[in-house]
């Protein structure tokens, strides 16, 4: 089998799980996608915006709980479950990985999923059956920083091992909840912000173009990234996924957006970027 890309997942609102909308159907998608094109994971390594940490650090519990990381939405979204097996196993072998390139990182027998992890595998892995191995991060690592900290996982792909971040391609709540004043509203069908289309499409563009110096440097480059990102959490874990899949093209495989302003797009990277791309029935899977 081919070697999977790696893969940065915007998970959006909690909301997500109980309104798939555009990207629920894209993740319903993507496992298959990944099963068909390339076998299915035997682990999954994930950094989520919603894990951090001062250093990073592996969560390498046997068995994974969910964590309801959120607050005041509807009581049906509390009692969703994705109790998921872990890694324990893999994670010594991906610490001396990361410790080769002179980076720390720690391992701790500690476990539980996020929303960030748990919404989007909910969909791709509805069974719950693929390990999952939480890769904790620093919120004030750099761009740069966390790319090494990706490419230190690069070859776990060849081991059949995929690599995932999960954070938003946009992410203001301000913007959100003055747009939409109940957090358990966030629709795909209003009209989307200039601010946000414009963020989005320099963000594809210069990810087709592997214009990682212009990425690195997204908050002064990009076009209303401030107001985009007000904090850098939740797109960091876009570059961890980049420096995983550094030996090829970054494309965007889905885009769409949610309360006009919350931008749900995913990016594989890699060699197995295209073919995936072509796996997915989604017309935005194409490079912007």
């Amino acid at each position: 089998m081919a070697t999977a890309p790696s893969l940065f997942l915007s998970h959006g609102s909690p909301m997500l799980a109980l309104e798939p909308g555009a990207a629920g159907v894209f993740m319903q998608q993507l496992g298959p996608a990944i099963d068909a094109a390339f076998g299915r994971p035997r682990a999954i390594v994930v950094a989520s915006a919603h894990s951090l940490t001062r250093e990073p650090v592996l969560l390498a519990a046997p068995r994974h709980d969910t964590v309801h990381d959120f607050g005041g939405f509807p009581a049906a979204l509390y009692e969703l479950r994705y109790d998921a097996p872990g890694a324990p196993e893999l994670a010594p072998r991906v610490a001396q990985r990361v410790r080769d390139t002179g980076l720390p990182v720690h391992v701790t027998s500690d476990g539980g999923l996020d929303h960030g992890i748990w919404v989007p595998l909910r969909y791709a892995y509805p069974q719950a059956d693929v390990p999952v191995l939480p890769l904790a991060f620093p919120p004030d690592w750099s761009p740069e920083k966390l790319f090494a900290l990706g490419r230190a996982l690069a070859p776990l792909r060849d081991e059949g091992v995929l690599v995932m971040g999960s954070g938003s391609i946009t992410h203001n709540l301000r913007l959100v909840f003055s747009r939409r004043p109940h957090a358990d509203t966030a629709r795909d069908d209003e009209p989307e912000m200039p601010e946000s289309a414009a963020f989005r499409r320099w963000f594809a563009q210069r990810s087709a173009e592997q214009d990682t110096k212009a990425l690195f440097d997204y908050r002064r480059q990009a076009p209303h990234a401030a107001l985009m990102h007000p904090t850098d959490e939740h797109l960091l874990p876009w570059f961890v996924a980049a420096g995983a899949g550094s030996e090829g093209p970054a494309l965007r495989v889905h885009a769409s957006v949610s309360a006009g302003c919350l931008g749900m797009d995913a990016y594989a990277f890699g060699a197995g970027a295209a073919a995936l791309a072509q796996r997915i029935a989604q017309p935005a899977a194409v490079p912007v």
